[in-house]
């Protein structure tokens, strides 16, 4: 907790347990006999005051000037002495031991502290008389700078201290402070559940405001830690102290100002906060989105109608707030009356109903001391908000607790009776140790114990300023945060709709850059917070599906982008189909080749009688024909979703088609040649014989049979998806398996097509009538040129074009087999030249 400007604004108490034996008195040397002393160190207005049933007081301490009584800590002051009294009155709890307690301010300051601290120290409290029993213990502070001087003096004697305010995070260190505990939990829990809060409402762009002490540095710093691991920025984070200068919170209210944030995280102290919103009220500054920590959250006099434009909307963490019976009516009891020497009751009557026990005072109306505390209302008599008040209430049970573990009983070990008294020679340290044990139930069923730190379950409450229907401000709980919980599990939000700031109902954005929608990246601007950024759109095959992604996510192998990135759809899968354009014109192209061919094969058939059939070499003529038309028809293996089968028949098909239909022309070629180089009769050459030209086809034809057989066996082409070449879509093709035995393939029939080239050129000049050679190796010529063009051409060509190249070099020069071969023979029909040379048609059969 942060420091406190006005009277009371810090709590030291001094526990004593006293009992007296043999019926005697316990008292202080030189004072009055009594069994409890109560005594204040009160200052306020440069004037010490005192209240005490004995009026046994210490040497004061020098004066200090403050500005007005804090009635908060008033009240805390009066649940402490209603606990005790509860205690007292108690036969359970600390049986025939009294309690006594004395009573410092700090006002908001380590050096009162300090030599409170040091005086209790000092071994004022040895002046006991032997026959009583005195244990201290301290409870205290309101403020975690005041708290850690004290336990850095305190602590070295092992005294005990339990704080009901002190928040900073430090103080959880057990070896720098080993006999402290705290009611109220441990800052460390606080920051990170602040940026839980802000991560949770989209928050990452804000800005911070602290106290400059240790409450508000180390719980800042470890907001700031904490924040960056949610991926939230701080734009600025600036430090105010009560004590300092107006210029510099005039600075830090211009930054803020200047600031692009809507949201501002304010670790404040009461006292920084006041003096914050003073000048935030001068300068005019609305709009802002305020996220509070617990030590101002539920603060009933900053929800005045003076700040209440400001703060509306504003969203905390506070405690748990508590139901503390009869402490209302203990508090409405307070009078002057109770004790007419107290400067402090009057003080506080004065501040209560704005009146004056002095007559004279111009402008204010004398106090009859008859007022009634039912009809103020003010931090004094508000208990609807018992939060630090109940941590008060239950330090003091602790510590009651922890010497009640001290007790020494009778033979019966009954203690709730009157044979029970504490331990001779009870020294800080058990007290410390029974602390460290406590476990114990309040009658409002609260559980209360310490973790190995000395810190209580950190829980705590997310509250809302809103206005209900009177326009008073009230403080909603929306949510809660228990640290016990798993991380996902933590901080939870109730069905409670929220103010905002400004009193909308729209949820603030406070963002350095606006969000990345799906599909778009972060990408981190050089020089600026990774907070601000600019949104790249995901490459192909990425996706984001949320907004303001930290990066793109690679779709799987099978899966590409849709047209936004948001999502991974399936690849399109691509091949020539029957269905599409291409597909279906090389399908009519093959099927209008393969009818023709079987047209001239049926014409031949018919005409084979001839002599332009006979000059032919019919037999030849028939196997070249039906060739072609192999040849036509495998293209059509290439067309259609690949397959094993057609895999391996569109290959092997085509060479073997191709491979007979070249050992025919080559056949063809060499009779020709064969026939008209002669310089014998026909009978003596062999060759030209039918069988001979038989055996050359059937032979040529199956070492194409054989390397087909050898690549099907050993790696036989399969089908494969392959999503390297285009990676938007999935290419369905046939892997050759073996490209070796693919390109062996097309050698042969490579080497067969030359050496029937070769052949046929060397014929070129023979006779025009019974010459093919001519047109052979035209064909030759044809058929060279397309599959010499269709090997760069096929290794460039993408996807299904690929299949495509390979289907027209299939058809291209199969048409110029065709073309060139036959053509001509239809184009000169004359038969009766034929007839002229009939001592030739036996050469041919």
């Amino acid at each position: 907790m942060g420091d406190w400007i006005c009277v009371i604004s810090l709590l030291i108490v001094i526990l004593r347990f006293f009992k007296a034996e043999n019926d005697s008195t316990c008292e202080m040397y030189g004072s009055p006999e009594q069994t409890v002393i109560l005594q204040f160190y009160f200052m306020s207005m440069n004037v010490k005051h005192s209240l005490s049933l004995s009026l046994s007081l210490s040497p004061p301490p020098p004066p200090a000037f403050f500005f007005r009584i804090n009635l908060r800590e008033f009240r805390f002051v009066q649940t402490m002495i209603f606990a005790i009294e509860e205690i007292n009155n108690s036969s359970d709890l600390l049986p025939n031991v009294s309690v006594g307690y004395r009573i410092f301010d700090s006002c908001g300051s380590t050096l009162p502290s300090t030599r409170a601290v040091m005086g209790l120290m000092n071994g004022e409290e040895n002046s006991w008389r032997k026959n009583c029993s005195s244990v201290h213990a301290i409870i205290g502070a309101s403020e975690s700078s005041s708290t850690i001087a004290m336990q850095q003096i305190s602590g070295v004697f092992q005294t005990p201290m339990i704080s009901h305010f002190a928040t900073c995070a430090c103080l959880s260190n057990r070896k720098e402070y080993p006999s402290f505990f705290r009611t109220i939990p441990s800052d460390y829990y606080q920051s990170r559940a602040l940026a839980k809060l802000v991560k949770h409402f989209g928050w990452t762009w804000v800005g911070a405001v602290r106290s400059d002490n240790d409450y508000g540095n180390n719980g800042m710093a470890t907001f700031i830690e904490a924040a960056s691991q949610e991926g939230i920025c701080v734009e600025y984070s600036e430090s105010i102290s009560r004590t300092g200068s107006r210029e510099n919170v005039e600075r830090v209210v211009r930054v803020i100002r200047r600031g692009t944030a809507g949201v501002l995280v304010a670790f404040l102290a009461q006292g920084e906060m006041d003096v914050l919103l003073e000048e935030v009220l001068t300068q005019n500054l609305t709009g802002l989105q305020w996220v509070g920590s617990e030590s101002w959250i539920t603060a009933n006099y900053l929800a005045e109608k003076r700040y209440a434009g400001i703060l509306t909307g504003s969203l905390g963490f506070a405690i748990r707030k508590a139901k503390i019976r009869g402490l209302r009516e203990f508090l409405l009891k307070v009078n002057p009356s109770q004790e007419p020497q107290s400067d402090l009751l009057r003080e506080f009557w004065e501040t209560t109903f704005g009146c004056s026990f002095r007559s004279g005072t111009p402008g204010t109306k004398l106090c009859s001391g008859f007022e009634r505390l039912q009809d103020a209302d003010n931090a004094f008599t508000d208990v609807s908000e018992l939060r630090i008040s109940n941590n008060v209430y239950k330090a003091v049970y602790a510590v009651a607790h922890a010497f009640h573990g001290l007790l020494k009983c009778g033979p019966s070990g009954d203690s709730v009776s009157h044979s029970c008294i504490l331990r001779d020679h009870s020294e800080h340290r058990q007290v410390a140790e029974q602390l460290q044990k406590v476990n114990f139930t309040l009658q409002s069923g609260e559980r209360v114990h310490f973790d190995e730190n000395g810190d209580p379950a950190a829980t705590y409450e997310l509250v809302n300023w809103q206005r209900n229907q009177a326009g008073d401000v009230v403080f909603t709980t929306v949510g809660k945060y228990d640290a016990s919980q798993p991380n996902w599990n933590q901080f939870t939000m109730s069905n409670v709709k929220i103010t905002w700031a400004a009193e909308s109902w729209e949820r603030p954005l406070s963002v350095c850059s606006e969000n990345c929608l799906p599909g778009f990246r972060q990408a981190i601007i050089k020089g600026k917070p990774i907070c601000c950024f600019s949104c790249v759109p995901c490459g192909g095959g990425e996706i984001s599906n949320t907004n303001n992604s930290a990066g793109c996510s690679q779709c799987p192998s099978e899966y590409w982008s849709n047209v936004d990135h948001s999502k991974c759809v399936p690849k399109v899968i691509e091949f020539l189909s029957y269905g599409e354009t291409m597909g279906a014109l090389l399908t009519a192209f093959s099927l209008c080749g393969a009818s023709l061919t079987l047209v001239v094969l049926c014409v031949f058939f018919r005409f084979r009688h001839t002599p332009l059939v006979k000059a032919s070499n019919s037999e030849l003529s028939f196997l070249l024909l039906f060739s072609l038309t192999l040849c036509f028809l495998c293209s059509l293996a290439f067309i259609g979703r690949p397959t094993e089968w057609s895999c391996m028949l569109r290959h092997t098909a085509f060479g073997v088609a191709f491979a007979l239909c070249i050992s025919c022309i080559l056949a063809k070629t060499i009779t020709v040649v064969m026939a008209f180089k002669a310089k014998r009769p026909a009978n003596t050459f062999p060759q030209c014989s039918a069988p001979l030209q038989r055996t050359s086809v059937i032979g040529c034809t199956l070492i194409q049979v054989f390397i087909c057989v050898v690549w099907l066996v050993f790696a036989p082409p399969f089908p494969h998806k392959n999503t390297v070449y285009a990676s938007e879509k999935i290419i369905l093709e046939c892997f050759l398996g073996s490209p070796v035995a693919f390109w062996v393939v097309m050698a042969y029939i490579g080497f067969l097509a030359l050496l029937c080239f070769i052949l046929a050129f060397l014929g070129r000049k023979l006779p025009d009538n019974f010459n093919e050679a001519k047109f052979i190796t035209f064909s030759m010529l044809i058929f060279s040129a397309v599959w010499l063009t269709f090997i760069p051409a096929y290794v460039s060509s993408p996807g299904k074009f690929t299949v495509a190249v390979e289907i027209f070099a299939i058809l291209a020069s199969s048409f110029g087999l065709l073309f060139c071969i036959f053509a001509p023979k239809f184009v000169r029909h004359l038969p009766q030249r034929y007839k002229a040379q009939p001592h030739r048609e036996a050469t041919f059969q």
